[in-house]
C-alpha cells in the first residue's frame, strides 16, 4: 500500500485522479480514535488486502476545517473509499483492521 500525505486540496484531487483505488483517512491531532485507527491502517497497509490500494492521509490541521466541511465530514476519524475518483462509501469512527479489509474488498 502506497501512503501519501495530502498537503493541499489540489494534491487531494490529484491523488484521486491518478490512483484508481484510494482509501482516504481524514484525521486530526489530539484525537484518540484517530490514533487507534492509525494502528489498524498500518496493519491493513502490510496485509494482502491493502495491496494495490493507495492510502491518502488528510489532516484537519493541514487542510483546514473549511475543506472538511466542504466534503461534508462531520467527525474524525472518517475513512472514505474512492474507486476511479468516485466515492464509494464512508466509515466514521474507529474501524478494526478486519472492518477496513472487508470495506476494501466490497467497495474497491
Amino acid at each position: 500500500m502506497q501512503i501519501i500525505d495530502a498537503t493541499t486540496p489540489e494534491q487531494f484531487q490529484q491523488v484521486l485522479a491518478e490512483h484508481p483505488r484510494v482509501l482516504v483517512d481524514f484525521h486530526k491531532d489530539q484525537c484518540p480514535g484517530c490514533r487507534m485507527l492509525e494502528m489498524s491502517l498500518h496493519r491493513v497497509a502490510n496485509s494482502v488486502a491493502g495491496q494495490g490500494t493507495t492510502l491518502l492521509r488528510v489532516q484537519l490541521e493541514v487542510l483546514g476545517e473549511a475543506f472538511f466541511r466542504q466534503l461534508g465530514l462531520r467527525q474524525t476519524p472518517t475513512l472514505a473509499l474512492f474507486r476511479d475518483g468516485d466515492e464509494r462509501t464512508r466509515l466514521a469512527g474507529f474501524q478494526s483492521p478486519q472492518q477496513i479489509e472487508a470495506a476494501i474488498a466490497l467497495h474497491l
